[in-house]
């Protein structure tokens, strides 16, 4: 009997629903279902004893829809937050949150142990890949070449640094969203730094910030989504300036093409994604000049469904490869 895959996100995921649906022609079980319907739709009952790994329904209005054994793969996608009974009080739902997200989520990462489920991505692995300088320690360590880049919250350093390097200068947010009023984000995209006088700017000390060689010109970029040792990567060409700086700012502007990256390259991608433990990744990369790709980042949860659209990049299928094989899977 196959395994069932658990597929964790939003209602309006159609990446997601392409993978569903992979699975579904092969006779593969699939459950779908969001963080945010624990506790008020689904509930769990998990139980563990010696010598046994975690076991039990998940069920949803009385009706078992898994039973926690039988679970081979969880592809978390893009589940959205615990949603806590507004008849608590603030702590209260702070408390409550917290315990779900560590007896709901920590029954489900527990079934990763021991090579019982696959997950894509490890908790764990995809959270220490959160931090972009493991990121960048990590591909210069695979053979990638990576811009010159200094993380600092001295303004002296930051200055002494741009003036030494003697090249364009950009700065990138460590994290990439701002969290605004009423629970509102927006994205910050990549800000050239036109006068290396602005990095004595005092504020600089009030946190860490990220600043990099610009890659400038550059022939173009591309973004290559990585599951296990398959690469499919898409060339990006952008007709403004806007997205010449930073292709998420202007998609209006963007031109795509399959292209196969050269081997050493796609391998280094690999064995990036490997010593991070990551099973799936989206890495942005640009091409400058000489033909030099440079890795800029990868995201464990980078999209790839318009890519699949606009590109016809195969992603639903290798993802579904995986899942499918489930613990049996291997690079």
């Amino acid at each position: 009997m196959a395994h069932t895959v658990l597929i964790l996100t939003d209602e309006a995921d159609q990446a997601a629903s392409q993978v569903a649906a992979e699975l579904a022609v092969r006779g593969v079980p699939v459950i779908r279902l969001d963080a945010a319907d624990f506790p008020g739709k689904i509930a769990m009952a998990a139980t563990i004893t010696s010598g046994h790994a975690w076991a039990g329904p998940l069920t949803c209005g009385g009706n078992e829809l898994v039973e926690l054994s039988q679970v081979g793969a969880i592809y978390c996608r893009r589940p959205t937050q615990f949603q806590m009974n507004e008849r608590m009080s603030a702590p209260e739902r702070a408390f409550a949150y917290g315990e779900a997200r560590r007896g709901f989520g920590g029954a489900l990462a527990a079934l990763g142990l021991d090579g019982r489920c696959l997950w894509l991505n490890d908790p764990v692995a995809a959270a220490r890949a959160e931090y972009k300088p493991v990121q960048l320690a990590a591909a210069a360590s695979a053979g990638l070449a990576i811009p010159p880049t200094l993380i600092t919250s001295d303004p002296q350093a930051a200055h002494t640094w741009a003036t030494d390097l003697g090249q364009p200068v950009i700065y990138k947010a460590l994290g990439g969203f701002w969290h605004t009023d009423e629970g509102r984000i927006r994205a910050l995209y990549t800000s050239p730094i036109e006068d290396p006088e602005l990095l004595l700017d005092p504020a600089l000390a009030l946190t860490a910030h990220l600043f990099q060689q610009q890659i400038t010109p550059k022939l173009c970029e591309a973004r290559a989504v990585v599951i296990g040792s398959r690469v499919h990567a898409v060339r990006i060409d952008a007709a403004s300036e806007q997205a010449r700086i930073d292709w998420r700012s202007d998609y209006d502007a963007l031109t795509y093409a399959l292209i196969d990256l050269p081997a050493d390259v796609a391998s280094a991608l690999v064995e990036l994604h490997r010593r991070l433990g990551l099973v799936y990744g989206a890495a942005d990369l640009v091409c400058d000049m000489s033909g030099q790709w440079v890795f800029l980042e990868t995201n464990q949860r980078g999209e790839w469904g318009w890519l699949a659209g606009e590109a016809g990049l195969p992603v639903a299928s290798s993802i579904a490869d995986v899942l499918e094989a489930g613990p049996a899977w291997t690079r």
